[in-house]
């Protein structure tokens, strides 16, 4: 008999519920998702300003941003919040923000398997098509047995899709 909990994963309520952390000190909010993804918003504010000269909002909040985008599709792929960590995840900024804008982070999980979450998204101030940043990673689960009860594969490392 499983001891897992039975509700699937929301963000939207996962960020309403929450009450501090890094990701609520810069001010990264909750915007939209599907199956395998997550939209969520970086308020443009002028604590998080990196060049005072140009009012750009410094790289490290749109890392943190986007690293919370691809947690929460991870969740989502998953079906539920599981401890993870961030094994590698690498960001090429491609432009500075545009000084007043929110910033919108869209993470991707691609593909799982019992211990490795593939991610990948893009970052924008308002058009999709003209990306701040694009980002790829891997995260890896910190738990271990809780995999094959959430329908996994049992590949350790591998690149075995998740059986649906």
């Amino acid at each position: 008999m499983s001891t897992q909990p039975t509700f699937r994963f929301d963000p939207a309520r996962f960020f309403e519920a929450r009450t501090g952390g890094h990701g609520a000190v810069v001010g990264i909010g909750y915007q939209a998702h599907g199956d395998d993804w997550a939209e969520l918003t970086l308020p443009y504010d002028e604590r998080l300003i990196g060049d005072v000269a140009t009012g750009v909002i410094a790289s490290g909040p749109i890392l943190t941003l986007m690293d919370m985008a691809t947690s929460v599709a991870i969740w989502l792929k998953r079906g539920q919040f599981v401890p993870q960590a961030t094994l590698d995840l690498r960001i090429d900024y491609l432009r500075p923000a545009t000084p007043g804008r929110t910033v919108i982070g869209r993470g991707e999980c691609y593909r799982l398997t019992r211990s490795i979450a593939f991610v990948r998204g893009q970052a924008h101030d308002g058009d999709p098509g003209d990306p701040l940043a694009h980002v790829a990673g891997t995260f890896m689960f910190t738990e271990v047995g809780m995999s094959t009860e959430a329908g996994m594969s049992t590949g350790v490392g591998t690149s075995t899709e998740v059986a649906k």
